[in-house]
């Protein structure tokens, strides 16, 4: 089976791909496309179904999008849909971290959550979505991963994100989760081709 993976983010395309080994997901890259997708939704599921549908209906290829970011009940849900942009829209990973720090400062309520909406689209939407709570810490600790990961500390575990090997993150992370609901649904399709 063959999707593209209408993303540009070489992080989540290598999570999605190892945790999909038997399908080929092209990337944007791949296929030529590098126009940006516009994100007008106003929750996770509707911006992936907006990049999914988009990069569809020019390639006529079955797409995967995924929206994901950080929500912090204390913070009103933000960063959320904005997770990638938090500080504006010229800013990295560092400066979101930052302003993710000095807004939680005073907070009692550190809890936070991870959400990851896919859309499968092949002229309709299927949705899969999945979550993974943990809480936000004050000192960055560990050097993997990518966004909130240093800073998002999961206590089962002990761990934070960005402490966990790739094969650690992927059992657990709410990418994985919904990644594994696309997954029953496409050896679901393929049984029925």
């Amino acid at each position: 089976m063959k999707l593209i993976m209408a993303s540009s983010n070489k992080n989540k395309i290598a999570e999605i791909k190892g945790m999909l080994n038997d399908v080929e997901i092209l990337s944007l890259k791949a296929i030529g496309f590098n126009a940006e997708i516009e994100e007008t939704g106003s929750s996770f599921n509707e911006n992936a179904l907006i990049k999914a549908q988009t990069i569809y209906n020019l390639y006529h290829i079955p797409t995967i999008a995924d929206d994901s970011g950080l929500c912090v009940p204390a913070l009103d849900g933000a960063p959320g849909i904005y997770s990638h942009r938090f500080a504006g829209e010229e800013c990295d990973d560092k400066k979101n971290n930052a302003l993710l720090i000095k807004k939680m400062e005073g907070k009692a309520d550190r809890r936070a959550y991870y959400e990851c909406a896919i859309c499968y689209y092949d002229g309709s939407a299927h949705y899969f979505n999945g979550q993974i709570w943990g809480e936000i810490i004050e000192e960055a600790r560990g050097s993997n991963g990518f966004g909130y990961d240093p800073y998002f500390y999961i206590p089962s575990l002990n761990k934070t994100m960005a402490e966990l090997s790739m094969d650690e993150k992927n059992k657990i992370s709410h990418r994985h989760i919904a990644t594994e609901g696309l997954g029953v649904y496409l050896n679901e399709l393929s049984r029925n081709i």
